[in-house]
């Protein structure tokens, strides 16, 4: 009898935590992680907003909590959640411990062995990871720069052993930094209507967009309450606040969250009070709105920075374009360069990025990277694009 469970033998080492042990080092500029910026964190704010807490307050936030969330965390984030038309009204709103934790219950709730799951290809690596561990069929739908291919979503949807859910982060995608269309996004619906097959919407880096005549196009899915379609929505505050309080929600119809709450008493009981107190008086406080404005406006001086370097050093055969928010560049390369390859001598020269590969959920698609421009400050990225552009000029000619 084999020892370990055939689950944890579908997971595999993330490339991309891999490769943060490079980026610590003080001779290596990265471009791999998908993290903001240390520098950028509301440090203080966030000191003087606990320090002014009553004494009550600060022993809640060591306490265990119910496992749905604070209830005051609950009803501020509905508030924030409100202001972008999502019904938290009429569907049920949970805190869990990261975008991820959200994601992963998800696929427990909907996932048995064997399972199909659509997702893009590229897609999200936790997502993928999610999957996986319910050792899910994890099937790529090919995308452009308005979201996902409808051709191919409606040929899965026709399929008599259809999907459980489809994936999509439409919302300055991780990797590809697509930001849906409206008309890709009511396509989307109108392919799955009555299919019984759920929607999980990650909208993960939304908040994060740069410049405002794209605000109507980054409207939830599920503020519209499309009909024949179960909308399961995921947000995080590690992009807008910090990663590092491991807080994330999921907004579910009621039958769906209630199978979730289920499965998050069985994983963590309740996500840290510690952090929830801290998100719920930063966001009562009213600095949630112009602490986003600030970090919003830092990374799109970053984001055009890359993009007028790569503009003026990289071959005329890679193709990418560029972002409208979010956190990354997906740069498609010619056919026959390996992107692993590549990053192997652009490690040499002491820039790092991640290989298409990790995002493919076969494994197989290395004729494309990702950058990051999030934390990596302006004069790094002025020193680190054009060596990244050599490497590549030199792996094309030779």
């Amino acid at each position: 009898m084999p020892r370990f469970s055939s689950s944890s033998s579908a997971l595999r080492s993330s490339e991309i935590r891999d490769l943060m042990k490079l980026a610590a080092r003080s001779d290596i500029i990265s471009f791999a992680g998908g993290m903001p910026d240390n520098k950028l964190f509301p440090v203080r704010e966030v000191e003087e907003l606990f320090g002014r807490l009553d004494l009550s307050r600060k022993q809640t936030a060591f306490q265990y909590g119910p496992t749905p969330g604070l209830p005051s965390l609950l009803e501020s984030l509905g508030g924030f959640l409100a202001d972008k038309g999502l019904p938290v009204n009429r569907d049920r709103l949970m805190i869990t411990t990261g975008s991820q934790q959200a994601i992963s219950i998800l696929a427990r709730v909907f996932l048995d062995p064997g399972d199909r799951a659509l997702v893009e290809n590229p897609c999200f690596i936790g997502a993928l990871a999610a999957f996986r561990a319910c050792q899910a069929e994890t099937v790529g739908l090919r995308m452009d720069g308005e979201g996902v291919s409808i051709e191919e979503l409606e040929r899965e949807a026709a399929r008599s052993d259809a999907a459980k859910f489809l994936y999509l982060t439409p919302y300055f995608h991780n990797p590809g930094g697509v930001l849906y269309s409206g008309e890709r996004k009511r396509r989307v619906v109108e392919t799955l209507a009555g299919k019984d097959i759920a929607l999980i919407e990650d909208d993960a880096y939304g908040d994060l967009y740069f410049y405002e005549e794209d605000r109507p196009r980054l409207r939830p899915i599920k503020a519209e309450d499309p009909e024949g379609v179960d909308v399961c929505y995921t947000g995080s505050f590690s992009k807008i606040l910090g990663p590092g309080l491991r807080l994330g929600w999921l907004l579910a119809p009621p039958e769906i969250h209630e199978r979730c709450e289920r499965i998050k008493q069985s994983l963590d009981a309740c996500s840290p009070s510690f952090t929830q107190i801290i998100a719920d008086e930063f966001i009562r406080s009213g600095l949630m709105a112009p602490y986003i404005k600030r970090v919003r406006r830092e990374y799109r001086k970053r984001a055009e920075l890359m993009g007028d370097l790569l503009e003026a050093t990289l071959p005329p055969s890679v193709s990418w374009s560029r972002p409208r928010g979010g956190f990354y560049i997906w740069l498609t390369l010619p056919e026959q360069v390996d992107a692993t390859e590549l990053l192997k001598r652009s490690i040499r020269r002491g820039v790092i990025f991640v290989a298409g590969r990790t995002f493919d959920p076969e494994g197989r698609r290395n004729n494309a990277l990702r950058l990051s421009y999030c934390n990596t400050d302006e004069k790094q990225i002025e020193r680190g694009v054009p060596v990244l552009a050599e490497v590549l000029r030199q792996a094309l000619e030779g």
